[in-house]
């Protein structure tokens, strides 16, 4: 996910981040009655138009029906700046940092000649009791984490912010009067159900695997099977019409184009509007981005297409 290293002192150790979990959790997609797996598609309410991505604003809400709008551009000028490094300049208890912040949880694993400054740390943090708090840049994200040591090995724990936790008060939770004979009572029943170790069978994901059963069965058997018909497999009548005239256009501006080009001797294939129209918006986004092309957030693709040639 993501590698840098962990400055303690005069300490800097080489690592990289690899997640704690991964998803096991059964799946279904949604498909039509022939096996066709379906889409997503943005419309807008009012037109009923469907909208492609060159159509999508980014907007922040600042009233009923009032956004405000924000450019790449822009979101680009307020991403922290990139750094490869996780400082741990504060130390606190491990114990006081609450469950109910931590969000994701990752492995800190040392690279290559880093593993003796590795074990030297997870060892002293460990004895310590203490956890590192620090902030990094993964994904062009600032995080919050804490580095935390178990059995010789560094874990990073995001953690969430403290605005983000809602207080017992919020959900209308407050210390209740206890009945001391109910009390007794309770705990005489919990310690009837009470094991020392916890049963893994427990930690299974039950309804999952009950899911994949049912598929299987019925797969085996025969039953509710469909598969997505092919281009070949359906009916002329059913095919969705074409517009030659469309099609035509598009060859003859990409052989206009591709004449321009071998005219003006662009050895570069991506001076070629045939290459450039076979990318996607975004990756000529990033290419506009790469050459500095000014308004390239506001472009739609064919603009941009038009102003990475002029740029190259």
């Amino acid at each position: 996910m993501w590698s840098g290293t962990v400055a303690f002192g005069l300490v800097s150790l080489p690592v990289s981040l690899y997640p704690t979990t991964r998803s096991t959790r059964a799946s279904l997609r949604l498909v039509d009655a022939d096996g066709t797996p379906l889409e997503r598609r943005y419309f807008s309410p009012q037109s009923g138009k469907v909208l492609e991505s060159d159509d999508l604003v980014r907007g922040y809400p600042v009233g009923e029906d009032r956004f405000v709008t924000v450019e790449d551009e822009e979101l680009e000028a307020l991403a922290p700046e990139k750094s490869q490094e996780i400082d741990l300049s504060r130390f606190v208890s491990a114990d006081e940092i609450e469950p109910t912040y931590f969000q994701r949880s990752y492995f800190l694993a040392p690279d290559r000649g880093g593993l003796k400054a590795y074990r030297l740390l997870a060892r002293t943090m460990e004895e310590a009791g203490r956890a590192g708090i620090a902030t990094f840049v993964m994904r062009d994200t600032e995080y919050l984490v804490a580095i935390l040591a178990e059995d010789g090995i560094l874990r990073a724990q995001i953690l969430r912010f403290h605005d983000e936790l809602r207080s017992p008060n919020d959900v209308g939770l407050s210390e209740p009067e206890s009945d001391a004979r109910a009390v007794d009572e309770l705990r005489a029943a919990i310690a009837e159900r009470a094991s020392d170790e916890l049963d893994r069978s427990l930690l299974r994901d039950s309804a999952s695997r009950r899911l994949l059963e049912l598929v299987e069965s019925k797969r085996e058997a025969g039953e509710d099977v469909v598969e997505m018909e092919t281009d070949t497999d359906r009916d002329e009548d059913q095919a969705e019409e074409i517009d030659l005239m469309q099609v035509l256009k598009r060859s003859l501006d990409r052989d206009q184009d591709e004449e321009d080009a071998t005219a003006a001797g662009a050895d570069d294939a991506e001076a070629t509007s045939g290459d450039l129209q076979r990318r996607t918006k975004e990756e000529l986004y990033q290419r506009a981005r790469e050459l500095d092309v000014d308004g390239r957030s506001r472009m739609t693709k064919q603009e941009l297409v038009d102003a990475i040639r002029a740029a190259s």
